[in-house]
């Protein structure tokens, strides 16, 4: 049995000297991890209520997004015309009727409402934000500022989409279908609650990647366990396409189906840049 070389007996001096000093820094890394979690889970605005404080405070909420509604709906009215002209485009040469004594004037209303409820939105969720600020933790809340302008933006693209792609389509079947048979004399309601509708509908489609990633980052449901289930979405798809469209025509339908698709699997990827 030969004896140790200087070398190796070097080297069992060194680790083991190293061993020890490896133990605190690994310690003190969990530490600082268990640390920066707490801090992240901290309530910083925490603050006693009563259940009376709480309906108190969303009474306050909902009164001042009635009031911003009311307004926005007010202003949208007084300058209507410009609005109705702009929906109007779509549908080209088709000229439109007023069937009843008051159609336009409560089409008006309703273009008004819905203008006015989408430019009081923001300030809609500021207020639903202020009144769920101080139950979120810090990690909670650096979801907000995300989850609020990609929300605002998928909506806006839903609109464009809406109003660009799927509302020029499904006219352009309407009319070229009965071309030779009927001619295109539109009630203005008709037309309107149809536009409406479809551009609204294709709104709140366009939401699914904001709910994917708030499903992926509350570690609800991982990139991977959505992406198997891939069969379902497609299925999902051409029915929500059936159902959001109040045309029947399938191009419609076809169109809002791949772009929830398109969404769908863009939200995967989000999730996946996530690392869920």
């Amino acid at each position: 049995m030969t004896a140790p070389s200087d070398l190796e007996t070097s080297e069992q001096n060194f680790d083991s000297n190293l061993e020890p000093s490896i133990a605190p820094i690994a310690d003190g890394g969990v530490r600082s991890r268990n640390l920066e979690n707490e801090f992240l889970d901290e309530l910083p605005d925490e603050i006693e209520m009563s259940l009376f404080d709480h309906l108190e405070e969303l009474r306050l909420r909902i009164f001042y997004s009635v009031i911003a509604v009311v307004i926005a709906i007010i202003g949208c009215f007084l300058y209507v015309r410009p609005i109705v002209k702009l929906l109007e485009v779509p549908a080209g040469a088709v000229k439109f009727l007023q069937l009843a004594p008051g159609e336009y004037f409560f089409v008006s209303i309703k273009v008004a409402g819905y203008s006015g409820l989408l430019i009081a939105s923001p300030f809609i969720f500021y207020q639903i934000a202020l009144f769920v600020l101080p139950g979120l933790t810090r990690k909670e809340r650096g979801l907000l500022g995300p989850v609020f302008f990609g929300s605002s933006f998928l909506f806006l693209g839903g609109l464009v989409f809406a109003y660009s792609a799927l509302i020029p389509a499904a006219l352009n079947f309407f009319v070229t279908y009965g071309a030779d048979v009927v001619e295109q004399l539109w009630s203005i309601d008709k037309y309107f609650e149809f536009v409406l509708l479809l551009m609204f509908s294709t709104g709140l489609a366009f939401q699914i990647p904001i709910v994917q990633v708030l499903l992926g980052v509350l570690g609800i449901v991982s990139s991977n366990q959505m992406l198997s289930g891939w069969r379902y979405v497609v299925l999902g798809a051409a029915v929500l396409g059936a159902v959001l469209t109040p045309s029947t025509d399938p191009l419609t339908q076809s169109l809002l189906g791949g772009a929830v698709l398109g969404l769908y699997f863009g939200g995967i990827g989000l999730v996946k840049l996530l690392g869920r």
